[in-house]
């Protein structure tokens, strides 16, 4: 179950102190190999790096942010736009699932490393489903239903914290959740549906939404809207911010168009 802000789960918890105490650890094992930033090196600032939206910028801007966190080991900001990072890396990176997998389980234990140190603040929470719903996607049910736990509180985190954020892409990983996890499990088609439909309220013309949407419609036998669904997602703009998926997402609904008009009566 991938999460796309442009999305199931148990791990063992920590307390803060340790969770702190293991994290400053790791990062004094890195600190011998990772050189201090420099003057120069932060005039190249990793916001700018990571808004140029391909790879070697934003593995340029992973690298800023590790060494950002070597020398402040309590800078939660840095520690979430890493996860931030590795997201994007692990969902649009080169190579194979398993070449990408390293990218996703370090984006995990950096939001895990800001929630420890800003548990109040949203975006660790988000970043950390994020990671963990990718993860779930590309390698299947059984990870899913390990993190499926974990993923469901931290969206439902980030709604409590602020309903909108990323214009309704923790509302919209949330019912992608309710959507696929088994019934058994928590999963619940209606309920999805509900939190998709007030995502798109807070951007209608999110590809990524409409897409998800019209799968479940799909599911539940509502062709006729799934269609309209995928006719708006086509005709969506791609988001600056979040083109790589946008794109995959749009090719998904023409695809989806092309077989239901195959299965259309002729």
């Amino acid at each position: 179950m991938r999460i796309i802000p442009g999305l199931s789960h148990t791990t063992p918890r920590r307390t803060l102190a340790a969770t702190l105490f293991i994290l400053t650890l790791l990062g004094a094992a890195q600190a011998s190999a990772t050189p201090a930033i420099t003057a120069a090196q932060a005039e190249d600032h990793p916001d700018r790096l990571f808004a140029a939206r391909d790879g070697e910028s934003i593995r340029q801007a992973a690298a800023w942010w590790r060494r950002r966190l070597v020398q402040h080991p309590a800078d939660a900001e840095s520690a979430w736009k890493l996860s931030r990072a590795l997201y994007w890396l692990g969902a649009n990176g080169p190579g194979t699932r398993e070449v990408r997998r390293p990218h996703l389980e370090e984006g995990i234990a950096a939001a895990r490393r800001a929630i420890a140190i800003a548990p109040a603040e949203p975006h660790g929470h988000f970043w950390l489903a994020a990671n963990m719903g990718l993860l779930s996607e590309l390698f299947g049910r059984r990870e899913g239903l390990r993190h499926r736990s974990d993923i469901k509180r931290a969206l439902e985190v980030v709604i409590a914290a602020d309903p909108a954020y990323l214009h309704g892409s923790a509302q919209r990983a949330l019912g992608r959740w309710y959507a696929t996890v088994p019934a058994m499990f928590g999963g619940n088609k209606k309920t999805g549906e509900a939190h998709l439909r007030q995502s798109l309220e807070l951007k209608r013309d999110s590809p990524i939404t409409l897409v998800l949407l019209a799968e479940l419609l799909l599911d539940t036998g509502r062709r006729t809207e799934a269609r309209t669904q995928l006719t708006a997602a086509l005709a969506a703009p791609v988001d600056s911010d979040w083109a790589p998926e946008d794109q995959r997402f749009k090719a998904r609904a023409k695809a989806l168009l092309a077989a239901l008009e195959a299965k259309a009566p002729r």
